[in-house]
């Protein structure tokens, strides 16, 4: 692949994380399929198509402080795979956790996605 094939498959996952950095949920949903899938690594589905998707996130995009920050970003054929850094209000209070995040691109949309997510880490005020 050529580095703008690559571009192009990564295009659709870096637009939505600039989407849900500014809690747009409508810019964040053009970047999803309409029949997508959405998993907790590697097979608990969490949410099948964009209704779905939309719910789940309308909730998230509520946080005043998430934030996902791009560590790194690796694209072998139609897959994204990208290590982020997620600033988020959890129940216990507010912090951060590492989430590696795997997207399966289709025409030049977010087909599946798979997350792995680490351990939340609280803000040491919070401890």
């Amino acid at each position: 692949m050529t580095d703008i094939d690559l571009a192009e498959t990564a295009y659709p996952v870096q637009m939505q994380l600039e989407a849900y950095n500014a809690r747009d949920i409508e810019s964040f949903m053009q970047w999803w399929a309409a029949d997508c899938a959405y998993y907790a690594f590697p097979d608990t589905q969490l949410a099948h198509g964009a209704d779905e998707i939309r719910a789940r996130h309308v909730e998230r995009f509520k946080e005043p402080n998430l934030f996902g920050k791009l560590l790194y970003r690796s694209v072998i054929g139609n897959v994204v795979v990208d290590h982020e850094t997620v600033r988020r209000t959890f129940p216990e209070g507010t912090g951060e956790v590492d989430v590696i995040c795997i997207y399966e691109i289709a025409d030049g949309k977010i087909a599946k996605a798979w997350f792995k997510v680490g351990t939340p880490r609280l803000d040491q005020a919070q401890r």
